[in-house]
């Protein structure tokens, strides 16, 4: 589209006060650059706007339904500057998060963000932490919250919480042993390849153990903890994922002598990310909210 924005507002203004001059005081504009911007209107139209009659410029019937249609788009198009000039309260976060913690965290943080700020639309991708650091580096989404480890010199990374990590099984017979090197050669459920959770978990056991046996990968930690329910196999999983399932005798945490698996949650972000006010306020809020929620898990 060759119309801009500049001309359809010189256009307006003559329609409403009539004259060149008066244009141009009011615009802070010479005389001849609204006349220049009045005829560069006309030719990209290809139909005159105006009829010059006695020296003023009088709407013919082409002026006249070209500024019906473009009087309220123009208005709209004002009104729509001024309220995210002074509104800082109104806008679009794109927000990532790994599955821990779009299951346990980010529900609870969004409600509560967009009930103190209704203008704010918020959208949610669910993926792993290979996965959210991915739409980080390409733009896809505003900010990430993940675990374990996010490589990349151009991805801010602030820690926002330690998590632990567990061995856990619906099988009590398995839950009274107590070595890794004879654990391993049990059956295990893991989240897939690209999982924070999986990668923190097989770098820490790596010196005791060679080879894990692993007859399951699925990329959903709901989905791990429904087939621990029916098989006799384990898994290590998020503190918070299966508090509940702990406290009510589901599942058993398995003791291993020294095993103390933890990892850092982590707010993500582009180091060229434009940081709008709107965007420091989701952060703050983002951080002190989930802070607070991680801590709560430990009392």
């Amino acid at each position: 589209m060759k119309l801009t924005l500049r001309q359809m507002q010189i256009f307006l203004n003559v329609v409403s006060l009539g004259h060149l001059t008066n244009v141009a005081k009011d615009m802070k504009l010479s005389q001849s650059a609204v006349s220049m911007s009045i005829k560069e209107l006309e030719n990209i139209l290809g139909r005159p706007v105006f009829d010059r009659i006695n020296k003023k410029l009088v709407l013919n019937e082409v002026g006249r339904a070209f500024h019906k249609e473009i009087s309220p788009i123009y208005k709209k198009l004002a009104d729509i500057e001024y309220e995210f000039k002074n509104s800082e309260n109104k806008g679009m976060i794109r927000v990532g998060a790994s599955t821990t913690i779009v299951d346990h965290l980010m529900p609870t943080i969004i409600c509560a963000y967009m009930s103190a700020y209704p203008d704010v639309k918020i959208t949610l991708k669910e993926g792993n932490t290979k996965e959210i650091a991915s739409m980080i580096k390409e733009g896809i989404i505003d900010i990430g919250f993940v675990e374990g480890f996010v490589s990349g010199a151009d991805i801010i990374k602030e820690k926002i919480g330690i998590d632990e990590l567990l061995i856990v099984t619906a099988d009590k017979e398995l839950s009274m042993m107590s070595d890794i090197t004879v654990l391993s050669q049990k059956r295990w459920v893991l989240r897939e390849e690209g999982s924070g959770t999986r990668e923190v978990f097989l770098e820490y056991i790596k010196e005791d153990v060679d080879e894990l046996n692993i007859f399951l990968e699925l990329g959903h930690t709901e989905s791990i903890k429904s087939i621990l329910r029916d098989r006799k196999c384990l898994t290590c999983i998020s503190t918070i994922s299966v508090e509940k399932e702990l406290n009510e005798g589901t599942f058993y945490k398995v003791n291993i002598p020294e095993f103390e698996c933890k990892r850092d949650f982590l707010m993500i972000y582009h180091k060229d990310k434009y940081r709008s006010s709107l965007f420091e306020k989701f952060v703050f809020f983002s951080r002190k909210l989930m802070t607070q929620m991680i801590d709560g898990t430990k009392e």
